[in-house]
């Protein structure tokens, strides 16, 4: 017996700390929404972007655009069309990819490559010996490649408007201290299934609450990896691309903010990608997010909290580069929770009050960061949006206890090989 109450007692401080966890969490996603809800009642935003810099044609910039792939195949060749059809002065758009493809992906982009020179375009199907860095190498190598002053990242599968670069760059040119220009992204294949809803109503969530509210706020907010524009001074200021972390983007973002630039968040034009069409490549991808996000924590948290940063700024930053902590923390708050009821006698009585209450904070936050994108976005009725959120807690709650594990161990310095996420062309 005093063994049994013992064994509670030590699970009950795990739950405890676990919620706790959350708690710190689900309150930044609490002061996001409060934000919202102070611009709504008073009619203004907190903060704006300059407005964008009137620049003659000629006058303009020469921007790199930077395509990773990796056995990406018939994609490979319909990203470079796009890269092409980008509205930009012809002389001054360079457009390279960066293969480090193994199958016949290398062929085809080579063909499409040749064709689009023939056009008159400026295309470099840049090929390395080895895929050392992964997508931080691969990006590292095409800069020094190029000296164009902007540099625009394009994940394989995101299909930006033509007139992307006009209605960004003129933004990015008009703040001297911007490094960085973050567009919204959109999914072309949301609608395809449960899971890509599910995951349209969470991206909506990111980019329209949390990655725009944070820039009205002045938070530190993270660069995504595609859709977005660097300006290459910035890039060289914070260090360049390293691939210290699965989440190079991120990493890069923090160096960027700790040596002085900041970055900008437009709504529109958003760029629209694609997601994973199959639980176990969604689940790939939140592994490599959630390690990258942690090896990211190990590497520059420290200097966060030792840099000149308001309070304020630093706990933001912090509740960004943590926020991957929640899968963790739902993991063993529900591991915890479950051996604490049989250790009860299987009474869960005693810890009903708080289920009750982060019942209460999840749908707060659910229902606090997606409804209103799903509202201003024009995602669907009320019922599907419904339909939709509540599939939502499940799958976190899945994903939680399949990559805590692998989380924990690189909290522990385990370091992961980067894998890709399998995405399927579209068939429309």
């Amino acid at each position: 017996m005093i063994v049994i109450e013992f064994l509670r007692f030590v699970f009950e401080i795990i739950l405890t700390l676990a919620i706790l966890g959350l708690l710190f969490v689900g309150g930044s996603f609490l002061w996001l929404i409060a934000i919202n809800i102070i611009e709504l009642v008073t009619g203004s935003r907190w903060r704006v972007p300059l407005p964008p810099a009137r620049i003659a044609d000629a006058d303009l910039p020469h921007v790199l655009v930077q395509i990773p792939a990796f056995n990406e195949g018939e994609m490979t060749a319909d990203s470079l069309r796009a890269a092409a059809n980008l509205d930009w002065p012809r002389e001054k758009l360079h457009i390279q990819l960066l293969d480090d493809s193994t199958d016949e992906t290398s062929a085809l982009a080579d063909y499409v490559a040749q064709e689009l020179r023939a056009e008159g375009f400026d295309v470099v199907h840049l090929r390395r010996a080895n895929r050392n860095g992964y997508k931080a190498g691969a990006l590292a190598a095409g800069l020094a490649q190029s000296d164009a002053p902007i540099i625009a990242m394009l994940d394989i599968d995101f299909r930006p408007p033509r007139s992307w670069l006009r209605a960004t760059v003129p933004f990015l040119l008009a703040d001297p201290h911007a490094g960085f220009l973050q567009s919204r992204c959109e999914f072309s294949n949301y609608r395809t299934n449960w899971l890509t809803r599910a995951q349209g109503l969470l991206l909506d969530a990111h980019f329209a609450m949390e990655q725009a509210t944070r820039y009205r706020a002045g938070w530190l907010f993270q660069f995504n990896g595609t859709g977005g524009l660097w300006r290459r001074e910035a890039v060289n200021e914070a260090g360049g691309w390293s691939a210290d972390s699965l989440c190079e983007d991120l990493d890069l973002t923090v160096r960027a903010e700790l040596t002085g630039w900041h970055g900008i968040f437009l709504m529109e034009p958003p760029v629209p990608g694609l997601v994973p069409e199959r639980v176990r490549h969604w689940r790939v991808q939140q592994r490599r997010w959630s390690n990258g996000f942690v090896e990211v924590a190990r590497k520059l948290l420290s200097r966060v909290w030792a840099s000149d940063w308001t309070l304020g700024g630093k706990f933001s930053a912090s509740a960004l580069i943590l926020i991957q902590a929640f899968y963790p923390c739902a993991a063993v708050a529900t591991v915890s929770f479950l051996i604490c009821v049989v250790l009860n006698n299987f009474d869960p009585r005693p810890y009903l009050p708080v289920l009750g209450f982060m019942a209460v904070l999840i749908t707060l936050v659910a229902v606090g960061m997606t409804f209103m994108p799903y509202l201003i976005l024009r995602r669907g009725t009320l019922w599907e949006y419904l339909k939709t959120v509540t599939s939502v807690p499940p799958l976190m709650v899945y994903v939680s206890l399949s990559n805590a594990p692998s989380i924990v161990q690189t909290i522990f310095g385990r370091r992961e090989t980067f894998k890709r996420t399998p995405k399927a062309k579209p068939t429309s």
